[in-house]
C-alpha cells in the first residue's frame, strides 16, 4: 500500500520524508492557497524534499487548458502525479496526459461509474472521497470496496486511492478493502505510530531494565 500525505507545509513534509515509509505528497487548489509562494514554487521545493512522487491538482477549466497546465508543472516534478477533475473535461485531459506517460489520477470520485470512466481514460488513480461521502449519508467503505471489486473483475491497471479520511481507523479500512493507496494529513500520519498500551509497555520494559543494571551495579560494588 502507498502512504501519501496531503499536505504542502514544508515543515510537516520534512518530519515524514525522513521515514522511508512515505511514498510521497499530494496537494489540491486548498492546500496549495494556504501557502505564501506561487504553487511551481511551492511544488518545485516538495519535489526536492521528497524521494517520491508528487502531485499537484490543475486548477483550469477546459481540457486544453488542463493540459497546458500539467505540463508546466511537471517541469519541476521528477516523478509528478496530475490530478483532474472528474468531469468531461478531465477525462479528455487524462486520456492525453495518460497517453504521454504521464501518471494522472481522476479525483472527486463519487460512484462506481465515474471510477469505471476514469480507469477507461487511462488514469493511473482514482481518488473516491470517503469522508465526503460518508457526509450525504452512503457508505465510503462500500464505495471503496465496489469500485475495488469492478477494477478486479475488469482487470483494470487503475489503483484506488482512499482520500477524505479523518483518522487512523480509515487507513487500516481502506488497506482491508483493498485500497492500492492512501492519501492523508500529517496529523492522520503521525497518529498511527501511537497506542497508548505501545507506550506504557515500553515504560515496563526501560523501568524493568533501570532496575536490573542497577542490580547488577549494586552486586559489582559488593563483590
Amino acid at each position: 500500500m502507498e502512504f501519501y500525505i496531503d499536505t504542502a507545509d514544508l515543515k510537516e513534509i520534512k518530519s515524514a520524508a525522513e521515514l522511508s515509509i512515505l511514498d510521497g505528497v499530494t496537494t489540491n487548489p486548498t492546500i496549495l492557497s494556504k501557502q505564501n509562494l506561487p504553487p511551481k514554487e511551492v511544488i518545485a521545493e516538495i519535489n526536492e524534499m521528497v524521494n517520491g512522487k508528487v502531485w499537484y491538482q490543475v486548477s483550469s477549466d477546459t481540457a486544453q487548458d488542463m493540459i497546458s497546465e500539467a505540463l508546466e508543472m511537471v517541469s519541476v516534478i521528477s516523478r509528478p502525479v496530475i490530478k483532474l477533475p472528474m468531469g468531461l473535461e478531465g477525462l479528455n485531459a487524462c486520456h492525453a496526459l495518460s497517453k504521454e506517460g504521464i501518471d494522472t489520477n481522476m479525483t472527486l470520485i463519487f460512484s462506481v461509474s465515474q471510477a469505471i470512466l476514469a480507469a477507461k481514460a487511462g488514469a493511473a488513480y482514482v481518488s473516491p472521497y470517503v469522508g465526503r461521502v460518508n457526509d450525504t449519508g452512503w457508505s465510503g467503505y462500500q464505495l471503496i470496496k465496489e469500485i475495488v471489486s469492478v477494477y478486479e473483475t475488469q482487470k483494470f491497471n487503475t489503483k484506488v486511492i482512499g482520500a477524505s479520511l479523518r483518522g487512523t481507523h480509515d487507513i487500516v479500512e481502506m488497506a482491508m478493502l483493498g485500497a492500492r493507496a492512501v492519501t492523508m494529513p500529517y496529523k492522520i500520519f503521525s497518529g498511527l505510530f501511537h497506542h497508548p498500551m505501545t507506550d506504557i509497555g515500553r515504560n515496563q520494559f526501560n523501568h524493568d531494565w533501570k532496575e536490573y543494571k542497577e542490580k547488577l551495579m549494586s552486586q559489582s560494588v559488593e563483590g
